[in-house]
């Protein structure tokens, strides 16, 4: 063990692709350190912690203009504790973070993981205070890392490191149960274009919904599976009173909220990540790794996950003509599909493997100590 004392931090009330890696990322290093997870209170975290041997302490989140309280808490676990290294993932408890580290007897080092894009100058006050109390910054694509060093000036610009996200081994499951599924979502026999995630317009389940609706204006048998919940219902509304009117409701399945994302992958001969402006797409790799055939927008993340037609496929972003010829092509070329399914699980074995990635985080905050 690390002789290091490390306290993973996200106080986001939300269940999603950034809080999940905070856990998979203080489950990893806890058997390399002594690790604490500190969680929001009224968040979803606590079921991957209770009743389990990983150490965690909840609190309550405060709005920012009491901060100051939330931070006080902060201060005294990281005091509690002997904190060295403080690893924070959401955005929104930046100001938490550093006022607890000048509260705190520890000054312990600040390690902010950057999921998300940057688009303006960060040279205000406000912003110099909380950068220049930030000791790294760990983007997760290149893209991200270039918009730090633009937007944050030199004179405050923590240290900057590219440390990817990766992705657990998949439990792969048997033709029976692909079988079971695919009749349970009334796929059959169907050629199988998968979604996942939240339910939201720029997550882009409307230019699937398109270019299905394409597809079967030149009789292909192609099927969209909608996995994920809807974050905003009239928007869902929307694509419900879209299917309806162009008449391919049976061609569209929602699954709603499942805690069977990975095997639904599965059953789906394509996954598409549609998003405008992703800024990573871990549900690329996921896919990659059950080795299912991908295509991702050509903006953002994607790009530096999919080498095209190496293993994957790119589209025009928000062109869901274009979505809907990249899929007619993997729906004529079956050989292709296999064979970029095949060279995406290489990839995504080899490049982004969770395990790697973190054995990567756990050196970076042991140089850090």
């Amino acid at each position: 063990m690390i002789n290091s004392n490390i306290l993973e931090l996200c106080l986001s009330p939300d269940l999603g692709g950034l809080e999940l890696y905070m856990v998979r990322a203080s489950h990893f290093l806890d058997a390399k350190t002594n690790t604490i997870s500190v969680i929001n209170e009224a968040g979803k975290l606590e079921q991957y912690y209770k009743d389990t041997k990983f150490k965690y302490e909840k609190i309550k989140r405060s709005s920012t203009i009491f901060s100051f309280l939330t931070a006080r808490k902060l201060a005294k676990i990281i005091d509690d504790n002997n904190i060295e290294v403080v690893h924070l993932h959401w955005t929104k408890d930046i100001l938490v973070a550093v006022l607890a580290k000048l509260l705190s007897k520890q000054k312990p080092k600040l390690v902010q993981t950057r999921n998300m894009t940057m688009t303006r100058f960060k040279d205000d006050f406000y912003h110099r205070f909380l950068y220049k109390n930030i000791d790294l910054m760990l983007p997760v694509t290149y893209q991200v890392k270039e918009q730090i060093e633009k937007f944050i000036p030199n004179d405050i610009r923590p240290k900057v490191e590219v440390l990817y996200m990766g992705a657990e081994k998949p439990e792969l499951i048997g033709d029976e149960e692909k079988k079971t599924l695919r009749s349970k979502y009334n796929l059959e026999k169907s050629f199988t274009v998968g979604i996942v995630g939240r339910i939201e317009e720029g997550k882009g389940q409307y230019l699937v919904i398109d270019a299905i609706k394409e597809l079967a204006s030149k009789n292909i048998d192609a099927k969209a599976l909608i996995v994920g919940h809807a974050m905003n219902d009239s928007y869902l509304a929307s694509l419900k009173s879209a299917i309806e009117k162009d008449a391919i409701k049976d061609k569209v399945i929602f699954t709603g909220f499942t805690t069977e994302v990975q095997k639904l992958m599965q059953v789906c001969d394509v996954i598409v990540l549609a998003t405008d402006r992703e800024t990573f797409g871990l549900v690329i790799i996921e896919a990659m790794q059950c080795e299912i055939a991908v295509i991702g927008s050509d903006s953002g993340g994607p790009l530096e996950i999919i080498d095209d037609n190496e293993n994957g496929l790119l589209f025009k972003t928000k062109d869901s003509n274009d979505l809907a010829t990249k899929i007619e092509k993997l729906f004529n070329h079956k050989d292709l599909r296999k064979n970029l399914a095949k060279a995406g699980k290489q990839k995504a074995d080899e490049k982004f493997y969770s395990e790697t990635q973190f054995e990567k985080l756990k050196n970076i905050l042991k140089e850090l100590v």
